[in-house]
């Protein structure tokens, strides 16, 4: 019995050398495996992952409403509503100053976290559209066909809604939700409050549906 009891012992012993061997030996390799997959660019390893890394960049803090300092931003892409941004800021403020842009993308913005308003930027910038000059954003209903001629200014006003969308456009308009150029006097001016006025533009808060920016 006291033999049997010995021999357990031994191979008990035996096991346990042999598991923490197989122990240290996984854990070294984990360690080259961690320093392999450390060296391999982003870009290769979103491949083998079967997804797409975005390439960290660095959020502005700062903006400089000029064309220079626009163009020195990097290209902007993004999504559907990216898109349908950037189209509005090409048909409605292409021609306006930089600081007047973002503040026509300001405008969009505040509508989609305006409880009056949908709640997506193509939700937004579509709205009525497919109702002859009943739409929100004339361009969408007029009939004419939307054409992108304008490339560089296409380019400028994509960087302007990229960074409307990451957050890094300041409060322009105190809260606006409606603008319109200095060459019209609409009706439904009179029963908004004027907040102010960037370039040829005019905006006005619905003093009945207030935004975040505008408290």
């Amino acid at each position: 019995m006291k033999f049997l009891t010995l021999a357990a012992l031994a191979v008990a012993t035996t096991m346990t050398g042999q598991m923490a061997k197989a122990e240290t030996g996984l854990s070294a390799l984990f360690k080259r495996e961690q320093s392999t997959l450390n060296t391999v660019p982003d870009t290769r390893l979103s491949g083998f992952l079967g997804f797409k890394i975005r390439p960290k960049q660095s959020p502005v803090t700062e903006l400089t409403f000029t064309k220079a300092w626009l163009d020195e931003q990097p290209v902007a892409t993004g999504d559907a509503n990216f898109s349908c941004l950037a189209e509005a800021l090409y048909f409605e403020a292409r021609g306006e100053t930089v600081k007047g842009q973002f503040a026509v993308a300001e405008v969009i913005m505040n509508r989609v976290n305006s409880a009056q308003f949908p709640n997506t930027l193509c939700g937004v910038i579509n709205q009525g559209t497919g109702r002859r000059y009943q739409c929100q954003f004339t361009y969408t209903c007029d009939g004419h066909e939307e054409v992108i001629r304008e490339k560089a200014a296409y380019v400028r006003v994509a960087k302007v809604a990229r960074l409307v969308i990451d957050g890094a456009a300041p409060d322009l308009t105190a809260g606006a939700t409606y603008y319109h150029t200095t060459a019209v006097s609409p009706r439904w001016s009179r029963s908004f409050t004027k907040t102010t006025r960037i370039g040829v533009h005019l905006f006005y808060r619905d003093e009945r549906y207030r935004t975040a920016s505008s408290e």
